[in-house]
């Protein structure tokens, strides 16, 4: 059987709305989709804000789009990306987006490439707008996805800090709503698509590189187990 061929993933980067220290992380992450073989830095580089961005794109292998502020106070940058999203969705040979910024302005592009039933990851701030949060299929705190990958052992460091109480409830919903046998356990990876499917939730916005982690921090409310090579979690509080 010849083996599947790689998923080709496209990162759009708002220079002007990003921080340069994410893009390894951001990679990293993307590579769970595919190859990321187009790989864009728009932005106007005469701007010495952009010279960190500037320093790294031939190590990354980014290709810096120039644009200019034609305007003083409007930004061509975004409709520059929106423009070649939508040429590079048309041309059918992307499976799937990165789009790295905090830009709300976004939030209408990403539900056009969602509507064609394309996986888009965010890459931004903690204080982006909920809405471009909301409207990716997962939105990626940069600033956490640095934290952690700095961390040699993120899951020990974060098990001690409180777990937010709403991530706690998105958890007991998505488990509740997953299929549970006779004891109430429901496979680990059902729960976690399901909590995806119903908001942009990632468990590296929390600190930890995998929902197991988080879930034994959370022991208190949740019971992991393991059968044949695969996780099972309940809810126990």
């Amino acid at each position: 059987m010849p083996e599947e061929a790689l998923k080709n993933i496209a990162l759009l980067i708002d220079a002007d709305n990003a921080s340069a220290a994410g893009i390894d992380p951001v990679l990293t992450v993307l590579a769970e989709l595919g190859q990321v073989n187009v790989r864009r830095a728009y932005g106007n580089w005469q701007k010495q804000a952009l010279s960190k961005w500037d320093k790294i794109t031939h190590r990354f292998g980014l290709q810096p789009v120039q644009q200019f502020d034609l305007t003083k106070g409007k930004n061509a940058t975004d409709m520059a990306m929106t423009i070649d999203a939508i040429d590079l969705l048309y041309g059918g040979k992307v499976d799937g987006f990165g789009i790295m910024s905090s830009d709300s302005d976004f939030t209408p592009l990403v539900t056009r490439l969602r509507q064609d039933g394309l996986l888009v990851y965010g890459f931004g701030s903690a204080k982006a707008p909920e809405a471009f949060k909301t409207a990716c299929t997962r939105f990626i705190d940069v600033d956490q996805l640095i934290r952690t990958q700095a961390q040699d052992e993120a899951p020990k460091a974060s098990e001690s800090s409180p777990i937010d109480p709403e991530l706690i409830e998105l958890l007991g919903a998505a488990w509740k709503a997953a299929s549970r046998d006779e004891e109430g356990y429901a496979k680990l990876q059902e729960v976690g698509q399901i909590a995806g499917n119903r908001s942009s939730f990632d468990v590296r916005n929390h600190g930890f590189k995998r929902l197991s982690d988080l879930m034994k921090a959370a022991s208190d409310n949740f019971k992991l187990e393991r059968r044949d090579n695969q996780l099972y979690v309940k809810r126990v509080r």
